[in-house]
């Protein structure tokens, strides 16, 4: 039995799950908070800070950032396995991709918990 250790012991079937669950979280989120604009007459800062203070917003918030995350390494997996041929590019790309991911996932639960 060979194991890929790219996918980290995964398999076909579960990245497709996981993308496919972390798109319908990612869409649930950018559909309310459209609804959200579309719904309130004027977005002020002080409307906003509101919104984003309520707890259960910030478990949305975290949740959909944690599955951008995941959304991106899968997408990014794939992609580079795909086009990028050199393994040393490759490795570099996935590891600098990757960081930018991360270091987005921190700078949003930064700003999110900090309102």
């Amino acid at each position: 039995m060979v194991l890929n250790q790219a996918t980290l012991k995964r398999d076909g079937v579960q990245d497709y799950v996981s993308l496919r669950t972390t798109a319908l979280v990612i869409t649930a989120y950018a559909i309310f908070i459209i609804g959200y604009f579309l719904c309130t007459p004027e977005v002020t800062f002080e409307a906003w800070h509101g919104l984003f203070s309520n707890l259960a917003m910030k478990g949305f918030t975290l949740i959909t950032l944690v599955c951008i995350m995941v959304h991106t390494r899968i997408g990014l997996w794939q992609v580079l396995t795909d086009y990028v041929k050199c393994a040393k590019l490759r490795a570099v790309l996935g590891f600098v991709l990757n960081l930018m991911a991360a270091a987005y996932v921190a700078i949003g639960l930064i700003v999110l918990w900090g309102v």
